[in-house]
């Protein structure tokens, strides 16, 4: 199937399967700069349809594997590229660059993409794909579900390197399918202000919460979400800096009492209570009493405290001294 390297001209390469490539405009820089300085070294990897190969040397080769490489090329403005073109059809050649995605690790995105071009575009069956290229059907399937639910403008912005695949996945992909209007509008505000995979994240949580006016706002204005929540990140984190760990213990133990009244107010509702419960309680109960032990004995110790509360506190649990009367005597 090999054949030996030659370099070609750029403009004869057919980038047919550029729709399923991810360019990653900062993994293009860097191999831009890798080629400049050493060369490309990987060719690029073409095939020439069964009916072009009786055709005269002018002809347009498909290029099913390099598509960085090309792009990394015209970043520095060369002309060709260094290409090693296999004598066999389109749906060989893509089934042999998946089976060699250890040697050069595909996106699962990526993956996806081609196997689609080999079913859709080139006839294949899930089985036929999956036994040619070394997997199972499952593999195939499960790839195939991560664009299945992805809007035009997601695949897109994916292979322009605009939206990450964990975010096309993990975010996109589930809004889609739950309300594909909201997911283009999302897409379009993120074409505008773009948010961090971190940010996003956070995004999708407050958006499963919250009520339908609310989502409304969310998927026009996911930066102002953000920019709301890093305020009040900063505010949480001045007051913390303001009252400092005693501020915080305040805090915590405000929390804890408002936690035990909203188990009080469910008890009614599942007596006669499980021992599971009960159990739970007597932990806390016992948490809570050597909690006040330590606040009792840092109090008595505490270097701000009134040297005199401190002195009657201390003989407040003494013996009477010898020649004190007793309380009845006195009386």
């Amino acid at each position: 199937m090999d054949t030996p390297w030659l370099d070609l001209d750029l403009h004869r390469l057919e980038l047919r399967f550029a729709a399923a490539r991810l360019m990653e405009p900062r993994a293009v820089e860097q191999l831009a700069r890798s080629i400049e300085r050493g060369g490309q070294i990987v060719p690029c990897i073409v095939v020439a349809e069964p009916a072009a190969e009786a055709r005269e040397c002018g002809e347009r080769l498909v290029l099913i594997d390099g598509y960085r490489r090309v792009a990394a090329l015209r970043r520095l403005g060369r002309d060709t590229a260094r290409v090693e073109c296999w004598r066999c059809g389109l749906a060989e050649g893509l089934l042999a660059v998946l089976a060699r995605a250890q040697m050069r690790p595909f996106a699962a995105v990526e993956e996806a993409l081609l196997l689609r071009e080999l079913m859709a575009g080139l006839g294949l069956s899930q089985h036929e794909v999956a036994r040619r290229c070394g997997r199972d059907v499952s593999w195939v399937s499960r790839r195939l579900q991560l664009i299945s639910a992805l809007p035009d403008a997601a695949l897109e912005a994916m292979r322009a390197g605009r939206l990450s695949s964990w975010v096309a996945s993990r975010v996109v992909a589930p809004l889609a399918r739950a309300n594909s209007e909201h997911a283009d509008r999302l897409l379009q505000a993120l074409a505008a202000a773009p948010l961090s995979t971190r940010d996003l994240r956070s995004w999708l949580a407050h958006y499963q919460e919250a009520s339908r006016a609310t989502r409304e706002r969310l998927v026009d204005h996911p930066h102002l979400f953000v920019q709301a929540r890093q305020e009040s990140d900063d505010q949480q984190l001045s007051e913390r800096l303001r009252d400092g760990p005693e501020g915080e213990c305040e805090s915590d133990l405000r929390r804890v009492n408002v936690i035990i009244a909203r188990v009080r107010k469910r008890l009614p509702r599942i007596c006669p209570l499980p021992a599971a419960v009960v159990d739970a309680v007597a932990r806390v109960q016992d948490s809570f009493e050597a909690l006040c032990n330590d606040i009792k004995r840092h109090a008595e110790h505490h270097p701000d405290r009134d040297p005199q509360q401190r002195a009657r506190a201390q003989s407040a649990g003494s013996d009477p001294a010898r020649d004190q009367p007793c309380a009845q005597a006195v009386a």
